[in-house]
Formats: C-alpha cells, structure tokens, sequence
C-alpha cells in the first residue's frame, strides 16, 4: 500500500477546516467570511465589500469564490471589476474553493480564496 505524504504548504494559509460559521485556516479559527492568501487571512463582509477582493489585484492569479454550501453565481458587476483588475475569478461552492484553493497552493500557484460560511 502506498504510504500518503502529507502536503507540505510551506507555511503558507491552508484552509485545514471549516464548519458552520467558521473556518481553521492555518490552525487559527477565523469566524465569518474570510479572504485567504498565503501569507495573510482578512476578515471579509461578504459580497457587497469588494475591497479586500480589490486588494489581491497584482498579488495573485486567480481567486477561488466560495459561495458557500450551495452553488450559487457571483454578482456580475463584481466579477467583470475584478476581471478588469486582473484577476481571475472561479466561483464555486465554499468546500470546493476551499480544496482547490489548498492544492492550487500546494504547487505554489499565486492564488487566493474568497469564502463565505457554510
């Protein structure tokens, strides 16, 4: 049997859990929605506060929305301003940005992920 080697994130943010109203990104609890990148953790309002998704312009490729438990669409006018600063926008379900954004980290992408609550 193979033996599994644990994923080395470099002391980078992992999403290591989350639960309903919470997230354990990088072994602290973060309660609410939260912007993770690999050096930092912003608390976030949610869609209507575009600044701290503003912020990651320059900083990171692309960045995964998470929705939260349902597959739900972003509002269009956030996407096309964050779409013309740059960034690419993936929106999904707050458990799948949450694994994407974890191995798209892992091989050490510039990446950030955007979650609200599930």
């Amino acid at each position: 049997m193979p033996q599994l080697i644990p994923t080395d994130f470099s002391g980078q943010n992992a999403v290591d859990s989350y639960g309903p109203g919470f997230f354990r990104i990088g072994g602290k609890v973060s309660h609410g929605p939260q912007v993770v990148e690999g050096d930092r953790v912003t608390p976030w309002g949610g869609l209507s506060d575009d600044a701290p998704l503003r912020a990651l312009a320059g900083r990171v490729d692309v960045l995964f929305l998470g929705m939260g438990e349902q597959v739900a669409l972003a509002p269009q006018d956030l996407i096309a301003a964050l779409s013309f600063l740059g960034l690419r926008v993936e929106t999904m379900t707050t458990p799948t940005a949450a694994r994407t954004y974890n191995v798209t980290l892992s091989e050490g992408r510039r990446v950030a992920c955007a979650l609200l609550p599930v």
